[in-house]
């Protein structure tokens, strides 16, 4: 059973930093795709990044570009966004999500997600 548990959101003033983590269990971590979205109050959930399963792609959008990182440690079954210069429009729940395919070509197709986290960015 795919398992996906975020942490690490919370609220900070524009220009901080902060790191999500996304736990994952049940499947083999490193053979497939991660991606992070998020979700603002009012707003559909967007696409923020993601990385290859083999770890040497990764891609973003081009509000977090330049800001955000995202990475994986296979050997902890993690992925990471590391967010910094955070800015209010940055405020949402954001959710770690899984391809549908091990060892997919892109564009990967997320059909598994996590909880989400809060994340706030005040001005």
């Amino acid at each position: 059973q795919v398992q996906l548990v975020e942490s690490g959101g919370g609220s900070v003033q524009a220009g901080g930093s902060l790191r999500l983590s996304c736990a994952a269990s049940g499947y083999t971590f490193s053979s497939y795709t991660m991606g992070w979205f998020r979700q603002a109050s009012g707003n559909e959930r967007e696409f923020v990044a993601s990385i290859s399963w083999a770890g040497d792609s990764t891609y973003y959008a081009d509000s977090v570009k330049g800001r955000f990182t995202i990475s994986r440690d296979n050997a902890k079954n993690t992925a990471y966004l590391q967010m910094n210069r955070l800015k209010p429009e940055d405020t949402a729940v954001y959710y770690c999500a899984r391809d549908r395919r091990p060892r997919g070509s892109p564009p990967p197709d997320f059909r598994s997600w996590g909880q989400g986290t809060q994340v706030t960015v005040s001005s």
